[in-house]
């Protein structure tokens, strides 16, 4: 009995973070952009970033799959509270305490995983780990990137702005910092030649 019950959280949290493929992201949404991605989406990217991490590239050896782990439920919260962005009209005690008690009841459904689960999502809200601060950078880059294919989708260079001037200066690892340099350059070559083209 106690395993038909345990199984029934599992079933109920599985159906629960399911959500996240289907909830299309807030600033997106806002922003008019047709089939946008869903917070699934977003996460999924960010944790396949990880597997880029090299010898080469991680001077300071952060934990690939910690890593990995915390992209994956960075945003878990969000299959309960929806993705909550600035333009929300919640303040960010609010937003935090939403959050938080949507964690805590994932966590009750999945038990010792979802302890682990709620250990990995404070420590990302917290930054308190090189990994949760690196998966903010993933976090970040992942948004900008996403903003760039969306621009050269629609033809429209520059259109989404405001999510690169959100992000401007607050890059922290040297990989990728590295990845930012080279999507602005991309992002300005394809600017160039959009008003070389009469399409600007």
């Amino acid at each position: 009995m106690a395993l038909i019950a345990e199984n029934k959280k599992i079933l109920e949290f599985l159906e629960l973070v399911g959500r996240l493929k289907h909830v299309k992201r807030t600033g997106w949404v806002i922003c008019n952009i047709d089939e946008c991605e869903s917070i699934a989406g977003h996460m999924y990217r960010m944790g396949l970033m990880t597997f880029l991490l090299t010898e080469e590239n991680n001077p300071t050896n952060l934990d690939r799959f910690r890593c990995l782990q915390i992209a994956l439920v960075h945003d878990l919260a969000e299959c309960i509270v929806g993705d909550i962005t600035p333009h929300c009209g919640v303040t960010p005690e609010e937003k935090h305490c939403q959050e938080d008690e949507a964690m805590k009841k994932i966590a009750e459904l999945t038990g010792i995983a979802g302890d682990r689960m709620y250990e990995l999502y404070k420590e990302y809200e917290n930054q308190s780990s090189p990994e949760a601060q690196f998966a903010k950078d993933l976090d970040r880059y992942d948004m900008i990137l996403q903003a760039f294919e969306y621009e050269k989708r629609e033809n429209s260079p520059n259109r989404l702005q405001e999510f690169f001037s959100a992000t401007e200066g607050k890059f922290k690892h040297p990989f990728i910092k590295d990845l930012v340099n080279e999507l602005y350059r991309q992002r300005q070559e394809f600017e160039s030649k959009t008003i070389v083209n009469g399409n600007a």
